[in-house]
């Protein structure tokens, strides 16, 4: 029964910060969203902060299993911005983009959140940098544009975009960019595309004319 509760808990507490925001995720609002006696938050998360951050948790296991999915087979960075916009679209449905920046504008007034969501943010950051690297790695584009710096990029952006739609209701301008980046990612091919393995024709080369001689 206990492991029940504590879902039904994490599922409350996720549509409470989804829909009514940091400041009204009370743990008498979040137990009556799970029909359960508030005391049970503190008993089995010891408060309200560290089931939020269950309700974080959980939703970022299933994104990262269903983006790693989402862009296992991209291979240039057209198929990349398609599928970062796909990713984008998903997290902002499914709620997970505020999910997360409730919880890092709560931190501006609350630093012992700090670290909590630090933590939580580092394997986005590790996906997205691993994800870079095997598109661009080892090309003229990766060496101007590093792929971690790129993911520090696009984590900024999925943070504040969210904020953004504050004044941005119809998402008009975040497509936007987002069509820009579908635009521009074309015109990157040359600088993305891999030189030829020259020093292994090379050695191949070599050991031919050795034979040979």
């Amino acid at each position: 029964m206990s492991v029940e509760t504590k879902e039904r808990l994490i599922t409350a507490a996720g549509t409470v910060l989804r829909t009514q925001g940091y400041g009204k995720a009370s743990a008498r609002t979040i137990a009556r969203e799970a029909g359960v006696n508030s005391a049970l938050i503190f008993y089995h998360f010891g408060g309200v902060d560290p089931l939020l951050f269950a309700a974080l948790d959980r939703s970022s296991a299933e994104r990262m299993e269903r983006h790693t999915a989402t862009v296992a087979d991209a291979r240039t960075l057209e198929e990349l911005a398609e599928r970062a916009t796909r990713i984008y679209r998903d997290d902002l449905e499914g709620g997970h983009i505020t999910l997360l920046s409730e919880l890092v504008a709560a931190a501006v007034a609350k630093p012992e959140l700090r670290e909590g969501i630090r933590v939580r943010v580092e394997p986005w950051l590790a996906f997205m940098e691993e994800t870079l690297e095997r598109v661009i790695g080892g090309t003229a584009l990766a060496r101007l544009t590093p792929p971690r710096d790129l993911a520090n990029a696009a984590v900024t952006f999925y943070l504040g975009v969210n904020l953004f739609t504050v004044l941005d209701a119809d998402r008009s301008r975040t497509e936007s960019v987002l069509a820009m980046v579908r635009r521009l990612a074309p015109r990157a091919k040359l600088l993305a595309t891999r030189p030829p393995a020259r020093f292994g024709r090379a050695r191949g080369f070599g050991r031919a004319r050795g034979a040979a001689g």
